[in-house]
């Protein structure tokens, strides 16, 4: 294929989500306004909506016979928008911050770490917290539970454990959900 047909394939405008006047294809309409619904021909519809200067959109094609509307459709696409993008900005992402330890972790790491986990549950984050067993160091599975049982305790005033600490293959993990919402 050219360049030129590339290029013509990329302009192509996108089809209308829904039909509008001439391309509705049903002989009569369940036509939709304020004082209820009425079952018109399609050429009634189209007249009434022609004389009020507006658009008639087919809002449920599946229905028998199909559902209509006479509404400004450019303005009804651009409502449809603006809703779908208040839904997208309520919407909140879970953010996951992971905390490392080793199983012989000293008190300062412990505390550095603990300082950090403090800061991310009170943003609202969920923080997954592991020990992680490094070749031998598996066999001290008492250390990091009872490491992790201290951390989310000394987190119980910003955060709830989800899960309490579960060895997995060579990490043992817990999650603490955080008290604070945004």
């Amino acid at each position: 294929m050219n360049n030129r047909g590339r290029r013509n394939n990329f302009r192509k405008r996108r089809e209308d989500p829904h039909r509008i006047n001439e391309k509705i294809r049903t002989e009569e309409v369940r036509l939709v306004h304020d004082d209820g619904a009425e079952i018109v021909s399609l050429q009634v519809a189209l007249g009434k909506a022609r004389d009020a200067e507006l658009d008639l959109v087919e809002i449920s094609p599946n229905a028998k016979p199909p559902v209509c509307k006479i509404i400004d459709y450019k303005k009804f696409l651009f409502e449809q928008k603006k809703r779908n993008k208040e839904l997208k900005a309520k919407q909140t992402k879970v953010v996951v911050k992971e905390i490392r330890f080793g199983p012989n972790t000293e008190d300062h790491d412990f505390n550095f770490k603990l300082n950090h986990a403090k800061s991310f549950l009170e943003d609202g984050a969920k923080v997954k917290a592991y020990v992680f067993f490094k070749g031998r160091t598996i066999v001290f599975k008492e250390r990091g539970e009872i490491l992790l049982l201290r951390f989310a305790q000394e987190l119980e005033d910003y955060g709830t454990v989800e899960q309490m600490p579960k060895l997995e293959g060579k990490k043992m993990i817990m999650m603490i959900n955080s008290k604070k919402k945004k």
